[in-house]
């Protein structure tokens, strides 16, 4: 049984919630955002929360589901969502350009990365990218791209990462003969 979909959606103040036939439409101070409803399910208000309610036992994973997309739309058109990402390496670094981020990473080019619609980026000390938005799933989508540009290399750790994500650094073929030996 799916506990996450039984709990109800608080709904903060200056967030509304519109729910129509197959779509919600959840409108806040930082945008506005649309979650599809799979059929058999829907949202009925009750006290000033919302439940997310199914027609048959079968689509108890679908109403989970849908409780957690719409509860990430209101957190996101309230709060919104941010990802931090550094980039190590000599010589590497990044700065906003009208519409899109420019990336010297190492390549004999620079990277133009073109920034969506409803994101925005800022880089701090040229080295620290902060991805905003209302939407938390083009946010984490936007923050794998720039990361997939040039990922964290196993042998000197350098290339595009999450803040605070670990790395293991492996040894290099000197460092393993040697230790054989």
């Amino acid at each position: 049984m799916s506990r996450i979909g039984r709990k109800p959606i608080e709904v903060p103040s200056g967030v509304t919630i519109q729910p129509e036939a197959n779509v919600v439409t959840v409108k806040g101070p930082k945008g506005t955002l649309q979650v599809p409803l799979p059929r058999g399910i829907r949202l009925e208000k009750q006290d000033g929360t919302f439940l997310a309610q199914m027609e048959s036992e079968d689509q108890v994973a679908l109403r989970g589901l849908v409780r957690a997309e719409v509860a990430n739309a209101v957190e996101g058109v309230s709060k919104g969502f941010e990802k931090h990402l550094d980039i190590v390496g000599i010589g590497y670094r990044a700065e906003v350009s009208g519409k899109s981020v420019v990336l010297a990473l190492g390549y004999s080019h620079p990277v133009d990365f073109p920034i969506p619609e409803g994101i925005s980026v800022t880089v701090e000390k040229q080295t620290h990218l902060v991805i905003k938005g209302a939407n938390a799933r083009l946010v984490g989508q936007t923050a794998a791209k720039i990361r997939g540009l040039r990922p964290p290399d196993p042998y000197k750790n350098k290339g595009v990462r999450y803040t605070g994500e670990r790395l293991k650094k492996k040894v290099g073929k000197a460092a393993a003969g040697a230790a054989k030996a």
